[in-house]
């Protein structure tokens, strides 16, 4: 079963209003079985791709997964990189900045974290987050220290700059970005942080800061249009991927994710004749 990506996927320069993006879409699989065996197979061919990444060792993949509360990024990243192997792909969540991360630029604790080449490096959350929670809570801006400590408004196009240059030059350098939101309605959040009061298993992931944050609804939803536009281009592209039906969402994260390592044509490394007689010689000795 193949899916067709590009639906979701934002263009360069394109004015976002995400009132106007779906949140939801027709399922894609008629049956949770038919998901499952769908799902499965993105994930074996993952696994294989990235085993070739890993071989060659030339490209890089950047995952960045950015969303409001509940709308499935620890679940998209478990299932849909379950088959991948750990030595070949770590996971950062990104929170409140340190003290000490405070001390430094917006771009340098994430830098950090970038994988290296042959790996998949993902991003829970990322250095987008300065451009969102820090845009609607202003507040936040008085301890980075910044040079004006009065930043106007062109504090944020100034970031979405920086944000877009080190996205080039990453790309420039062998590694491959991929830009996800998870789009979730309003409503279906207020259903899973029910759900997370009503069932005892969920009891723990729920955080009266949600609630909170969900009186921001709207400045968060322009935080985002704003973001997504300024900073989706040809080379990394952001997906605004519907998220009210997690199955929806985990299929369309696998295909965005497999089309981008496909499209890296990737193989194993050849050997030249020198190492093929070299390994020759060597089996010679092992079979005696």
């Amino acid at each position: 079963m193949k899916i067709d990506a590009t639906a979701y996927k934002l263009r360069e320069g394109d004015t976002v209003d995400l009132g106007l993006w779906p949140t939801n879409v027709k399922p894609l699989c008629k049956s949770k079985k038919k998901y499952h065996k769908v799902l499965q197979g993105h994930v074996d061919r993952l696994s294989d791709q990235q085993r070739m990444l890993y071989a060659s060792n030339r490209h890089s993949l950047l995952l960045v997964f950015q969303a409001m509360d509940t709308a499935g990024k620890d679940g998209a990243i478990r299932h849909v990189m379950s088959g991948i192997n750990p030595q070949g792909c770590q996971v950062f969540s990104f929170q409140h900045p340190s003290a000490r991360e405070l001390k430094h630029d917006f771009l340098w604790r994430t830098t950090r974290d970038l994988p290296e080449r042959g790996r998949i490096g993902i991003f829970n959350r990322s250095y987008y987050e300065e451009v969102l929670i820090v845009r609607v809570h202003k507040s936040l801006l008085h301890s980075e220290h910044l040079p004006d400590p009065e930043p106007d408004e062109s504090v944020w196009h100034g970031r979405y700059r920086s944000i877009v240059d080190l996205e080039r030059h990453l790309h420039a350098n062998g590694t491959r970005i991929i830009k996800v939101f998870l789009h979730v309605s309003k409503e279906e959040q207020r259903k899973r942080l029910l759900a997370r009061i009503d069932e005892p298993d969920k009891n723990w992931k729920f955080s009266a800061a949600d609630i909170a944050e969900r009186e921001y609804w709207d400045a968060y939803m322009q935080a985002y249009g704003h973001a997504l536009g300024a900073t989706s281009t040809a080379d990394s592209p952001w997906f605004i991927v519907p998220a009210d039906n997690k199955h929806n969402a985990r299929l369309i994260v696998s295909q965005i994710v497999l089309d981008a390592l496909q499209g890296l044509k990737l193989s194993y490394p050849t050997v030249n004749a020198a190492r093929r007689q070299e390994l020759k010689t060597i089996r010679k000795q092992l079979e005696k």
